[in-house]
């Protein structure tokens, strides 16, 4: 329990980071932070008793740069919702294709790489969609960069979160 994720909100309630709880504590006995959300309990030491904090906010407020999202395998597949863009299956197990294989001078870029499953890549092969006579769920797009944003999978377990995070 105190290695569970807490979402840290900005004084403007924008999502600024995910930390421990342990770190959401002490940001919160320190006076720093205040809980928004307690769903998981609490923690009993000697003299007092502090809730498990979800969701804090701090109570000033941290100007921070926006930052361009890297491409990478994780970013790909928190895009596409660790979702095969070919036949719409979920799971782990994702390898990247390029839409315009790179031999025909495909770019490797945000709008030429999307999630695909190992059936539906080896299928492929070094084709065309067209070629393939396979269809893109949609279209591969640079995400919006609003600032922070939260993997895909530290969503699981974390309802109270949706309500503060843009999607």
């Amino acid at each position: 329990m105190i290695n569970s994720r807490v979402l840290v909100l900005n004084q403007s309630y924008e999502p600024l980071n995910l930390c421990r709880v342990r770190r959401a504590v002490v940001l919160v006995f320190c006076g720093k932070a205040e809980v928004l959300e307690n769903s998981r309990g609490e923690l009993h030491s000697v003299t007092q008793v502090f809730p498990v904090p979800s969701v804090i906010r701090l109570v000033y407020m941290v100007k921070c740069p926006r930052r361009q999202r890297k491409l990478t395998k994780l970013e790909v597949f928190n895009r596409d919702q660790y979702t095969c863009q070919y036949c719409g299956r979920q799971t782990r197990e994702l390898t990247l294709d390029h839409v315009i294989p790179r031999r025909r001078d495909g770019e490797h870029a945000w709008e030429n790489v999307v999630s695909a499953c190992k059936v539906c890549n080896r299928h492929k092969g070094g084709r065309t969609p067209a070629e393939a006579g396979m269809k893109l769920l949609c279209q591969p797009r640079t995400p919006r960069n609003d600032g922070f944003y939260i993997p895909y999978h530290y969503f699981n377990g974390h309802d109270e979160w949706r309500k503060y995070v843009p999607q």
